[in-house]
């Protein structure tokens, strides 16, 4: 299990969210390239990058920041927020970024998931499962939709998602915990790789998750305000 610092960016600034509404950000910084250079110094992997100006609507915003993180990390980037349309995934597999991250664009137009992975291959394709209330939630998790994670799951992976990044709404930001169980039974569904996120807040709940077949956890509040120091994480 890899352990994947969130960097979330609005207003060209490093932020966190509490359960991804806007106005309830908890934390603040400048700099989120030099954010993203802290994480790899460390010894992060893999950083995931979530535009979240895109995601309430203005994906050009950041376009120049979010260059100048490709050119200066060397660890994979895999990022979110904002994609609309073939060609915003397309550009920014072209300019660097290791892996998109698919939301209501997957669940609108599954076809747009078969196409990148036969272009850019399907490991560079993850779809984003956003589960409220055990069903999942699209359009920035205002919508629900008939399917249960597990369902929609076996949809992506036979149309072609390379990975799963499943977030559990109902503990998203709160930094309380969270329950296996959802998680369980996606991975009981599908056979690509499953990455956790929502709720995460200590290190016996990164035990929990070592426990399961699930290949990477990312953790965004809890790192920013001390409840997981990084660097003890990743000796588990």
């Amino acid at each position: 299990m890899i352990i994947i610092p969130a960097v979330d960016i609005k207003n060209g600034k490093c932020v966190q969210l509490v359960q991804g509404k806007p106005g309830t950000e908890q934390v603040v910084i400048d700099n989120p390239v030099e954010v993203a250079l802290n994480w790899q110094e460390k010894g992060a992997r893999m950083l995931h990058l979530i535009d979240l100006d895109g995601a309430f609507g203005d994906n050009r915003r950041n376009q120049e920041l979010i260059a100048n993180m490709v050119e200066e990390v060397s660890i994979p980037i895999e990022m979110g927020g904002g994609i609309r349309s073939k060609e915003d995934a397309t550009k920014l597999l072209d300019t660097g970024i290791e892996r998109v991250i698919l939301g209501t664009l997957a669940m609108e137009n599954p076809d747009i998931v078969t196409e990148l992975s036969k272009e850019f291959a399907s490991e560079r394709v993850m779809v984003a499962l956003d589960s409220k209330d055990n069903q999942v939630v699209v359009k920035g998790w205002t919508e629900k939709t008939s399917k249960t994670v597990p369902q929609m799951g076996s949809i992506m992976e036979e149309v072609g998602a390379g990975s799963i990044l499943f977030t559990n709404v109902d503990y998203e930001g709160l930094l309380e915990g969270f329950q296996v169980d959802p998680l369980l039974k996606l991975l009981e569904a599908v056979d690509i790789p499953v990455v956790y996120a929502g709720g995460v807040s200590s290190l016996d709940d990164l035990k929990v998750l070592s426990d399961t077949d699930v290949y990477g956890v990312v953790i965004g509040s809890a790192l920013y305000r001390g409840k997981i120091d990084f660097e003890e994480a990743l000796k588990l």
